[in-house]
């Protein structure tokens, strides 16, 4: 087959002498006067984009819409700025396909008829609006990987908060969060960001008293989680449903699946903390506990100081490699600490037979802390690098999800000397009790 270079369009049959002239097609330009206007037109005298987008640390998505005129400031002399602040989804708009995720960029309507109009009035009296959502559909590994496409999803995404800014047509500042990070609500990352975004963060310029956050996430029956309400109660600011702020329902009942209020408050009338004496020459001592029920901090503060060597599966990477390393302490007089999670029966049993081998007793330190407070504990050491000593990454839900379902209570039938159990006590300085207490998960 020919190529289609060499591919040539058969002649026309002549013309007959009395057809009239070919009559010339008028070739419409789509190049309008304004937009020459704007191509000439100095770079300094040129209107800003109405909306502008940045990416913060490959996580944060921040979209910034401007009006005309500037965003509202204090008039009177020492006045503060209020922020109200709103969640995305169920709460701003919800899918006019009624699916429980958008189709596209348009498949969206306003939560309530009312939502726009009392943006504006929330404009008017002052307030800088803000909208602080999670979205964790939103891929940016394209950005991440240096490409120069965005994702579809991150395309979409902008495309309809975009249009909901055009709409309501006030000074606005959007943070979406795309990773489980910082960032995430309840976590207190976003807030952060534009408070340092508006210079709130300087001579008490921020009204907290009068600021407050609307989102659907409020730890109601039937809704998807508490972290809109936490996220709230994180900053120390007002929280209302859509229902109540825009339709003036009555609160409903609240039930949160943790609040680590609550641990703090036991603390003071709660038991000493365990502590950990040796009772043999030599022995083999194994943890048993969830990933973040505070193992690895239990070894350093009692048993680190008694002398006993610690093999942990994080650091060696295999239990055939544990089980290589403890072997050769105890062969070499040293006692043994295993501090892995341990959580059935079977991976135990590895244990007690090399107890048998060396002739030596073997015991368990059985952490108690149940899966959301390990969960927890988690979110707060990998966030925080002074509560953090051994840099741990945070853990995906499957590290918790699988101890669970393996996990039976270590009974002494198993061949154990003693079994100290271990239950949850904050212990720290008030800043760390500060940290500790706020919601993370």
């Amino acid at each position: 087959m020919a190529g289609a270079g060499s591919m040539k369009r058969a002649a026309s049959p002549a013309r007959a002498s009395i057809s009239p002239p070919p009559v010339k097609r008028k070739i419409e330009s789509t190049t309008t006067s304004k937009s020459v206007a704007s191509f000439f037109t100095p770079a300094s005298q040129k209107k800003p984009e109405k909306i502008t987008w940045r990416i913060l640390n490959n996580s944060l998505i921040i979209g910034r819409y401007s009006t005309d005129s500037v965003d509202k400031q204090p008039t009177e002399p020492g006045a503060r700025r209020k922020i109200a602040a709103f969640d995305f989804d169920s709460t701003l708009i919800a899918t006019a396909s009624g699916n429980r995720f958008a189709r596209d960029a348009k498949d969206w309507k306003w939560w309530h008829p009312t939502v726009p109009t009392r943006i504006k009035e929330l404009n008017s009296e002052g307030f800088q609006i803000v909208v602080v959502s999670n979205q964790k559909k939103i891929s940016l590994q394209k950005e991440i990987k240096g490409g120069r496409s965005e994702s579809k999803s991150l395309t979409t995404f902008k495309e309809k908060a975009s249009a909901v800014m055009r709409q309501l047509d006030v000074p606005l500042s959007l943070y979406a969060a795309t990773q489980y990070d910082e960032y995430r609500k309840p976590r207190m990352g976003m807030w952060k960001e534009l408070v340092e975004d508006y210079d709130l963060d300087v001579d008490n310029s921020l009204d907290l008293q009068s600021s407050f956050f609307v989102g659907d996430a409020a730890g109601r029956p039937g809704d998807h989680s508490c972290s809109d309400r936490d996220f709230a109660a994180n900053i120390g600011i007002t929280f209302k449903t859509p229902e109540e702020f825009f339709l003036g329902k009555p609160p409903e009942p609240v039930s949160r699946a943790f609040d680590p209020g609550v641990y703090i408050k036991e603390e003071a009338s709660g038991p000493k903390p365990v502590t950990f004496e040796k009772r043999n020459p030599l022995d083999l001592v194994i943890f048993c506990g969830s990933p973040g029920a505070g193992k690895s901090t239990f070894y350093w503060k009692y048993l680190q100081p008694l002398g006993y060597e610690r093999v942990n599966q994080d650091t060696l990477k295999t239990r055939q490699k544990c089980i290589k390393v403890a072997k050769e302490h105890l062969a070499a007089g040293r006692s043994v600490a295993v501090d892995n999670t341990n959580a059935d029966p079977e991976t135990r049993a590895c244990w007690t037979e090399i107890a048998r081998e060396h002739k030596i007793p073997i015991r368990v330190v059985y952490f108690t802390s149940p899966s959301e407070l390990c969960r927890h504990n988690d979110a707060v050491r990998a966030a925080n690098r002074d509560l953090n000593p051994e840099s741990r990454a945070l853990l995906p839900g499957i590290a918790f999800g699988d101890f669970t379902r393996r996990f039976r209570p270590p009974e002494l039938s198993e061949g154990f000397q003693d079994i100290t159990r271990v239950d949850f006590r904050f212990e720290g300085d008030e800043e760390a009790k500060k940290i500790w207490r706020q919601y993370w998960i």
